[in-house]
């Protein structure tokens, strides 16, 4: 089935169709990371930082169809009083943590420390070997990004870069980057909303 959303998106988007193997490459790397019971993090600077709030939230609940919760967690809500609100409210979750929403601790190490290695710094107190990075950076070439990358390749974290055309420096390192045809920032962006929907109907399809 998620060979059909791929399909659907490089109809929609043909421009898109030179991307096909490393969205499909992508998909695999953070399937992998949800079966061996990883955590998905992203990270991005302006627009790209919106669209990291924007991928978490589709993985983090229902995107396209229901997603069940597990059935030991809705066996034991049944014993609460509110259990019974939970069961029906409550929605299956692929886990994911933007690092643009850690404000706290973004200002104090941006402060303390450096600005451009402020996710570096998230992902090495956060992550762990088998974890998936996805990063933002129209451009390719974003430092905090780059370091955040150089961080997972250390960590044994695998990455996703979703770059503009040429991939930048994130395409030396990242271990998949998913490079648009486009170079001017918004026309990058408009193609990066495209392919990580793909991606997170691709893994709710894959796992509800």
């Amino acid at each position: 089935m998620h060979n059909d959303i791929l399909k659907e998106l490089i109809v929609k988007y043909p421009k898109l169709e030179n991307c096909r193997a490393d969205i499909e490459n992508a998909f695999t790397l953070l399937k992998n990371c949800y079966q061996n019971g990883g955590t998905v993090f992203v990270c991005g600077n302006g627009g790209s930082s919106s669209d990291s709030e924007h991928i978490v939230g589709e993985l983090l609940k229902s995107f396209k169809k229901r997603r069940p919760i597990d059935s030991d967690v809705y066996e034991n809500l049944g014993s609460f009083e509110g259990g019974a609100y939970l069961r029906e409210k409550l929605e299956g979750a692929l886990p994911a943590l933007s690092l643009n929403s850690q404000t706290g601790i973004m200002t104090a190490f941006a402060n303390d420390k450096a600005w451009d290695a402020v996710f570096a710094q998230q992902l090495y107190g956060l992550g762990k070997k088998g974890d998936c990075l996805i990063t933002l950076s129209t451009s390719g070439n974003s430092k905090n990004c780059v370091y955040a990358v150089l961080t997972a390749k250390a960590k044994g974290i695998s990455s996703i870069a979703l770059t503009g055309n040429g991939g930048g420096r994130l395409k030396e390192y990242a271990t998949v980057t998913v490079a648009v045809p486009e170079t001017e920032t918004y026309k990058v962006q408009e193609l990066h909303l495209p392919v990580y929907h793909a991606l997170c109907a691709m893994l709710e399809e894959e796992f509800f």
